[in-house]
Order: C-alpha cells, then structure tokens, then sequence
C-alpha cells in the first residue's frame, strides 16, 4: 500500500475517510497538518456471502479489525466524505448510506470519536481553491456574452473543459503536495482506481481543516 509508517506518539491526528462499498481510501495527518499516512482498505471477503446485507457486515467487521491499529494514537477528529447521491441505482445510493452509517458507528465505537462529515464539493474547494473560477464558456464550448459573465460566480473547476477528469485533476494537486507518496499502478502503468479513494481521504481532510479555519 502507498504509506509512510504510522507510530505511536503523543501527538494527536486528524483521520479522514472517503467511503465506498468496495474501498476506503484512509488518509491520517497530525494535528499540525503533516501527512502521516495515505493507504486505502480494499476488502475480499471469502467465501462470498449469498447476502449482500451480509456481505456489507462482513466487510464492516473487516474494517474494524484494520481500525483497531490506531487505538493507540491521540486521534482528534475522523473526517468522512458525504456520500454521493446522484446515482440513477435507488438501491446503489440505500447501500452505500446504509454502509457509511455502519463505518460511522464503528469509528465512534472503536476510536471514541464522532465523525463529522464534508460534502466533496466543499472539501475540493476549500482544499484547493486556486480550482474555483468563472466559467467563461458552455458546455458546448461556446463563449459567454459579457452580460451573461456579469451574473456568474467562480464555481469548482471553472476554469476547466466541462467534461475533465475530476479525480485526475485532484490527484494532480495531492501528488504535487506530497511528492514522498508511492502510488499505485496496473500492468499498464495506469493509475489504480484506489489511488483515488485515497486522494479523496486526503482532501476531505485538507478541505475540512480550512473550512473551518483551523489549518492555513
């Protein structure tokens, strides 16, 4: 996994989770806002149950397990990234809110904290506000009238064609703040999917810290 090794120290940490059925991407930083650890917890649960709901508690058990390596250290606050509900799947969108209650449960359980929870627009954007600006065409690449321009606000990848790789985009901005980060990669030298979960780990944190004006 892509990590720098956790120890145990009296300092405190900021823990940051971007949740999915298949992956967790973790992120964990000292108070101070120096990057600890960046890894992600992908479960196989074996043998696979016929059930999903049981499929979801085996993997909820699994993680717990992976949670109880941090009981020791002094974790202040566990930031999780709200959950997309955009999907056309009702049934997609009940799972992974049924999923991200349980994680929630487990993290005040385990670690004794409640989680507080930032929404990806929010956390991108206070994470990386140089990515907020005016969108100066439409969607079909057509100029805005300068009367049209005058009503627009600076939006999250304003400055972007309408159809960019959002997550690419972001973990351009995490590989550029920690260039120590060992990444991920498949047999076609292709960034791995989980390289993602985990960047999104790191900017919920980030984009938390700053919103609430802790971090600069």
């Amino acid at each position: 996994m892509s990590q720098t090794e956790s120890k145990k120290t009296e300092k405190s940490y900021v823990m940051g989770l971007d949740i999915s059925t298949k992956t967790i991407g973790m992120s964990l930083f000292d108070i101070h806002g120096k990057l600890v650890e960046l890894t992600h917890f992908t479960p196989k649960i074996k043998p696979q149950p016929e059930n999903k709901l049981e499929e979801l508690f085996r993997k909820v058990d699994a993680f717990e397990r992976v949670l109880t390596r941090y009981v020791e250290l002094d974790i202040q606050k566990v930031i999780i990234e709200e959950s997309l509900l955009n999907s056309n799947n009702v049934r997609t969108v009940a799972t992974l809110l049924k999923f991200n209650g349980m994680i929630s449960k487990i993290v005040d359980e385990v670690l004794g904290v409640i989680p507080e929870f930032i929404s990806s627009y929010d956390a991108r954007a206070f994470a990386f506000p140089e990515l907020m600006a005016i969108r100066t065409q439409d969607k079909k690449g057509q100029p805005y009238t300068e009367k049209e321009l005058k009503g627009k606000k600076p939006v999250l990848f304003g400055a972007y064609p309408w159809d960019v790789d959002k997550k690419q985009i972001i973990w351009d901005k995490v590989a550029d703040r920690e260039p120590q980060i060992v990444w991920e990669y498949d047999k076609n030298m292709k960034l791995k999917k989980e390289n993602f979960d985990m960047t999104d780990a790191y900017t919920c944190v980030l984009g938390h810290m700053r919103k609430e004006g802790i971090w600069k």
